[in-house]
């Protein structure tokens, strides 16, 4: 199953043609209906529209081809109708004229100083009436917002693909900068076990308790560097990371995993995000070494922008 982006476009026109008779003579006149998508991120799925007043009963006709196609997003659908005819004018019908001639009389009869209608104000009328290809604009309607939905998963997927790209190669990076910092932690304990028992045979050197005992005559000098050597294992305690990078390496295999299998991942692979970014600061709180606060701050480069990046996942 494809990963989809929650950005793309997609736009497709359907024509809708009817045959109108005027005084024996019969022209074709037809209305190209275009229907424009475009999507960008968002929390949930989001659609307005802007179409003609007189198509504006098939929104919800819409809505669902939409709905059944996305899952999030903001998407912003563009509804356009162009009417033409084969040799540029209309051809009135005897039942728009009729029309127009009963609601004419009846204005007239209402305000008697309305001026009559002119051959141009009908043939404008004439040109822009949605009358002049009957149920066929709505066929078109539908068929256009059917491949436009289809050009705009398509445009989607096209962009999800490019996003497990650079997420996939944020992990693999990730990956290498835990195996990177694993063996720098019990370098760094055994530094620092030294560093205390240096000190401390500074500080009995300095008292005179190299000898048995301390010169208080009541601390042994074994006793003392067993205490050195304790606070080197607390300290060890407290710098230890192993767990974090664990926990890290399960999320790195979690994305990774959720990528390969494609569908709705957007709101999982945020929550794994937050969860990378929890590790990623623990590590760097933790940190006793300048080569691991720079492997910390690294990491929390990279998993910043994957966070960017699946902002745009569905």
């Amino acid at each position: 199953m494809a990963v989809y982006s929650m950005t793309g476009f997609g736009n497709a026109s359907a024509t809708a043609a009817s045959a109108a008779s005027s005084e024996g003579a019969t022209a074709t006149d037809s209305a190209a209906v275009t229907v424009e998508l475009r999507s960008v991120n968002s929390r949930f799925l989001d659609i307005s529209f802007r179409m003609p007043d007189e198509l504006r009963q098939h929104e919800g006709a819409l809505r669902d081809l939409i709905t059944a196609g996305c899952r999030r997003g903001k998407v912003d659908v563009r509804v356009s109708a162009a009417k033409s005819s084969g040799d540029d004018w209309p051809q009135p019908t005897a039942d728009q004229l009729n029309r127009l001639s009963r609601l004419e009389g009846t204005v007239t009869s209402w305000m008697g100083k309305a001026q009559p209608l002119t051959v141009n104000e009908v043939l404008q009328w004439c040109r822009s009436a949605p009358a002049a290809t009957g149920g066929r604009v709505d066929e078109a309607l539908m068929e256009a917002g059917k491949r436009a939905v289809a050009a705009l998963r398509e445009a989607r997927a096209r962009e999800g693909e490019k996003l497990v790209g650079i997420l996939m190669e944020r992990i693999v990076r990730l990956r290498e900068l835990a195996a990177q910092a694993e063996p720098l932690v019990p370098a760094v304990v055994e530094r620092q076990q030294q560093r205390f028992l240096e000190r401390w045979a500074e500080a009995l050197k300095a008292t005179g308790g190299l000898d048995a005992t301390s010169s208080a005559g009541s601390v042994p000098t074994e006793a003392l560097r067993e205490r050195a050597m304790n606070e080197a294992a607390t300290f060890a305690l407290r710098i230890d990371v192993a767990e974090e990078l664990s926990r890290l390496r399960a999320h790195l295999e979690e994305i990774a995993r959720l990528l390969k299998g494609g569908g709705e991942l957007g709101k999982r692979l945020d929550f794994l995000i937050q969860e990378l970014h929890r590790e990623a600061n623990t590590l760097g709180s933790k940190s006793a070494a300048l080569e691991l606060t720079g492997v910390s701050v690294e990491m929390k480069v990279l998993i910043e922008q994957m966070r960017e990046q699946v902002q745009n996942v569905e």
